[in-house]
């Protein structure tokens, strides 16, 4: 969550301004996409396990939805703000449009911390945020899904509550449900997948054979498992991974210069992406600290655990001979980052291109879930490739023509599918 002095939300505006200016947008398209279309702020009172009742606050956020329902997960989170909120909103309506789905961008949010509060105090919180909600979500208007500390039990007390109040079937209103409930196959791989698609058509791009790549990466949860476990079929080497040791709660880099044992390495992981540090000293892995993925001789960088990792110190370590950056996570790289990034040369695969295999799968689940009909995980995971690599061949070959950075030439796409979007139903 944002420190004190950082403010999500202003950060996503000025992004927005300087691509604003870019593409001359009119003074009432700017003034409509700066800022949310509909917010909802509201009291949660859940009746605690030991009598007491207790007040939460929630949020919607519906940032646009002229190409389609809006669509976002919700957080539960001691420290969520409504700028936070506000913030994913504007990014989620940006990542949709990159991908060219028929979705626009919302996101949700309660202050609280699931760490303290029972499964029964939690099923209430779900439950009543959607009755304060239930007129203004729904499979045609905004479409929640999971994120920070929610999972698919609570979507699914959320959406049984939402067909409590309805009266009917509705198993499009949310996804990121679990499997054999209306969930899709293949939602677990789609985030690392889709990071490893774009790197492939990069790759490609760049004249490189994968074969002959190395890789370090930050993270070792869900996304970067996945990523590792898709780049290693390539024929790629990881030889660095960085994540928490399970006992210390410390963030090490684990190295092994001639490529990491992936199923070996996965047999001392907890759940949460932690590595068993004295299990994997005894595998011959060199510990070094946390920040000391960035700083490997390797072709590429896969960041794939918190924003603000390639910061203006940091990326001074990058060494000479890394030529891509696929960004798994969500902000990973700051602006003065960026800036030397571009300078060098290094071809950067931006994080709302990159990670969109999330949302685009969430999507594929919302289609499955409305026709009440459900793909093979092959088909899914296919469709998913086919999304991917359009996407990333309009934002490269934008880069390219306009001699534009990848990040702002995704933006440059995502904007102005919107902005056109608004145009076309005469809002501005």
């Amino acid at each position: 969550m944002a420190s004190k002095n950082f403010n999500a939300f202003e950060m996503a505006q000025k992004q927005f301004d300087s691509v604003a200016e870019m593409l001359n947008l009119d003074q009432a398209t700017k003034d409509l996409l700066r800022n949310p279309m509909r917010e909802y702020h509201f009291s949660i009172p859940v009746k605690m396990d030991d009598g007491t009742v207790k007040v939460f606050r929630g949020f919607r956020v519906q940032h646009n939805d002229a190409r389609g329902p809006g669509k976002g997960g919700i957080r539960f989170h001691p420290q969520e703000t409504i700028d936070t909120v506000r913030a994913l909103a504007m990014w989620m309506t940006w990542k949709t449009a990159v991908v060219d789905i028929p979705l626009g961008g919302s996101k949700g949010g309660v202050i609280c911390d699931p760490h303290h509060l029972s499964m029964k105090e939690q099923e209430q919180i779900c439950r009543g945020w959607v009755r304060q909600l239930s007129k203004d979500i729904g499979p045609l208007r905004d479409v929640p899904a999971p994120d920070v500390m929610t999972s698919a039990q609570h979507m699914l007390w959320m959406l049984d509550e939402y067909e409590i109040i309805t009266g009917n079937k509705y198993p499009g209103l949310i996804t990121g449900k679990p499997v054999g409930m209306g969930g899709s196959l293949g939602r677990t791989e789609a985030t690392g997948y889709g990071v490893i698609f774009t790197l492939r058509e990069a790759l490609k791009e760049l004249g490189i054979d994968p074969k002959k790549t190395k890789a370090s990466v930050q993270g070792f949860g869900n996304v970067a498992q996945y990523a590792i476990e898709l780049y290693l079929k390539l024929g790629g080497t990881v030889i660095a991974v960085s994540c928490w040791d399970q006992d210390d709660q410390t963030s090490y880099t684990f190295l092994k210069k001639d490529g990491i044992d992936f199923p070996k390495l996965l047999s001392i992981t907890d759940q949460f992406g932690g590595i068993n540090k004295d299990k994997a000293k005894a595998l011959g892995y060199e510990i070094l600290h946390g920040d000391a993925w960035i700083e490997q001789d390797v072709d590429i960088l896969l960041p794939c655990a918190l924003e603000n990792q390639i910061n203006s110190e940091t990326v001074k370590k990058i060494q000479k001979n890394v030529k891509v950056i696929a960004e798994g996570a969500n902000g990973p790289t700051t602006p003065e980052a960026d800036a030397v990034i571009k300078e060098r040369g290094i071809f950067m695969i931006p994080d709302f291109l990159a990670n969109a295999g999330g949302v685009t799968c969430s999507y594929f689940e919302q289609v499955q879930s409305n026709m009440n009909y459900y793909w093979e995980k092959e088909e899914v995971l296919s469709k998913l490739d086919v999304k991917m690599t359009s996407a990333f061949l309009s934002v490269s070959e934008l880069a390219r023509t306009k001699k534009l950075y990848m990040r702002d030439a995704a933006y440059v796409i995502a904007i102005d599918r919107v902005a056109q979007a608004c145009k076309e139903r005469g809002w501005v």
